[in-house]
């Protein structure tokens, strides 16, 4: 694969540092890939947007899937993880995560991660929606990813790794041959560094989480714009499954017009015993599914976009008042506070709830080491797609993915180190191009690609709102290149103007996939294509972007994803 030639639009590197891997983003996948590069001898950099603590991981409340309980085995645990993907997992890639999944989480205990303990000083399991056992590990009730990032933050600060804080990424550098050469970026504020720079580096591992900020309601931090998706497409690399966007089904409502990060109520609540109903107090989720309110995401979403469509209402409930006091503060801490917080009292009341986006099952196409198109190039974690999700991915899975791919990333770099020995490449970056990757966009932009992504790339899609959205994204986008090529005039290069370009990048090939696929699957719901489509659409759709601006859009022969080499 070559490089597109395509570039942000940014000042030169005013300064630059080498390293053997640059690691970019701070979550799970990220530290871990750190942490094992760094222990097998690698001089490793991590770059993180915010503060290391401040990714996705740390909002994560359910927990993490492994087969750790009596009678739970690796095989249950595929086979719970295929159903929920509806047809679109690697079954080899859940294979891997399913039986080096255990041993990574007990890696995680001994790095410094306490989970909960039952009584006899087992792991505390719960179950969540898709699972038939109870696998999930959690902390401190409902705060596990906050735990999980305070282990690995304190290891990698334990351990002197070289970190680069409050840094957005801007783009892949790469030498002749178009391998990876390392990475630009921008450091906000005073440090040891500021303003763009440069980490050359013959490995880079994309972390940086997904990009729930494309649309309008979304549980992720503000901080994912989709800038690592965005970033491979302009180096050449392949993306796949971007339509599959799974909105989690049971977010708190704030309002029809709240915008940005909204409050999650986890999975594990109704895990717990919490019912759906609407505001009548019907359980409408029983009978829709064998598993009622604990059926897959993808399911329980659509049951309640249904049931606020045939009502007119704005949102549904979860109730579960029968908790009681005292398992609301000792089980589920942190969503109590957030729920009291917003002048909700779930000891008391119904939880107003509904659909809004969560998590990317697609992204940065990987193979088995997490070796994208390009080499030198690898992503794990939620910027990737491993082919471990599928259509929709099974609840608390991604955490596990964050730890058995990073370890396989980690591993494959090693190796690749050890056999060049004293040969080891030393990479020189090929001069920026003439012309900037994609004109730049003023900060209100972003508010108008999230505004067009909710209404026609949300929940419920149809060719004719994909069409608007598309037509609306393809506007934005010819606005800024004519301006770019007419009067040589682009937005003043800075973190809102290259959040909102990135957000314009994925919108587009997210929203070209989705027009691709005409039928329902997982948790892409088409209205006009109701039903699942396996003899003509059991297949990966892939994007990459090409040197003249433009999207190349393809569908894979099979289910199974060819070669990244």
């Amino acid at each position: 694969m070559t490089s597109t030639g395509i570039r942000l639009h940014a000042p030169a590197p005013g300064w630059s540092i080498s390293a053997d891997v640059v690691v970019v983003g701070s979550g799970v996948a990220g530290l871990t890939a750190a942490l094992r590069c760094e222990a097998a001898g690698l001089t490793t950099v991590v770059v993180t947007k915010a503060r290391l603590d401040d990714g996705s991981t740390r909002w994560a409340q359910g927990g993490i899937a492994a087969a750790l309980g009596e009678g739970d085995t690796p095989e249950q645990h595929l086979e719970d993880t295929l159903v929920a993907g509806a047809g679109l997992c690697d079954e080899e890639a859940v294979r891997i995560l399913v039986t080096e999944g255990p041993d990574a989480v007990r890696r995680l205990i001994s790095t410094g991660a306490h989970f909960d303990t039952d009584d006899g000083g087992d792991i505390h399991l719960t179950r969540e929606g898709g699972h038939h056992r109870r696998r999930i590990a959690h902390a401190g009730g409902d705060a596990t990813g906050a735990e999980v990032s305070r282990a690995l933050v304190e290891a990698v600060r334990a351990r002197g790794l070289r970190t680069i804080e409050n840094a957005l990424v801007l783009d892949l550098l790469t030498d002749a041959e178009g391998r990876t050469a390392g990475v630009t970026l921008h450091v906000m504020g005073e440090g040891q560094h500021d303003g763009v720079g440069a980490v050359h580096a013959p490995a880079v591992v994309l972390a940086t989480g997904g990009m729930g900020q494309v649309f309008s309601a979304t549980t992720n931090p503000s901080v994912s714009t989709g800038d690592g998706v965005a970033l491979a497409l302009r180096a050449g690399a392949e993306v796949s499954d971007l339509e599959f966007v799974q909105f989690h089904p049971t977010v708190l409502f704030l309002g029809a017009d709240a915008e940005g990060q909204q409050p999650l109520v986890s999975e594990a609540v109704r895990g717990e015993g919490a019912h759906l109903v609407d505001g009548d107090g019907v359980r409408f989720m029983v009978g829709q599914h064998e598993l009622a309110e604990l059926a897959p995401r993808d399911i329980v979403a659509k049951g309640i976009t249904r049931r606020m469509l045939e009502q007119g209402a704005e949102h549904m409930y979860l109730d579960a008042r029968h908790f009681g006091a005292a398992m609301w503060e000792n089980r589920f801490p942190t969503i109590l506070a957030a729920c009291r917080a917003n002048g909700i009292d779930p000891v008391t009341e119904p939880i107003p709830i509904a659909p809004a986006a969560h998590y990317a099952s697609g992204g940065v196409r990987t193979d088995a080491q997490g070796r994208t198109t390009v080499p030198g190039l690898y992503a794990c974690g939620e910027v990737a797609c491993t082919g471990v999700h599928g259509a929709n991915r099974l609840a608390s899975n991604s955490l596990l993915e964050g730890l058995v791919y990073a370890e396989r990333i980690a591993a494959d770099i090693a190796a690749a180190r050890a056999a060049d020995g004293l040969h080891a490449r030393v990479p020189v970056p090929v001069p920026d191009p003439e012309k900037p990757a994609h004109p730049l966009l003023t900060p209100e932009t972003r508010f108008a690609i999230q505004r067009t992504m909710t209404e026609g790339a949300g929940v419920l899609r149809s060719e004719e709102s994909l069409a608007r959205a598309a037509d609306r994204l393809q506007k934005l986008h010819a606005e800024a290149r004519d301006a770019l090529e007419e009067n040589g005039k682009t937005a003043e290069p800075g973190v809102d103007t290259w959040e909102a370009t990135n957000l314009l990048c994925v919108a587009r090939a997210l929203v070209a996939a989705a027009r691709l696929r005409e039928e329902t699957r997982g948790c892409h719901w088409r209205e006009d294509r109701a039903e699942r489509d396996d003899a003509n659409w059991r297949r990966h759709i892939v994007v990459r972007l090409d040197p003249d601006r433009s999207l190349a859009v393809r569908t894979t022969d099979t289910a199974d994803f060819p070669p990244v080499r």
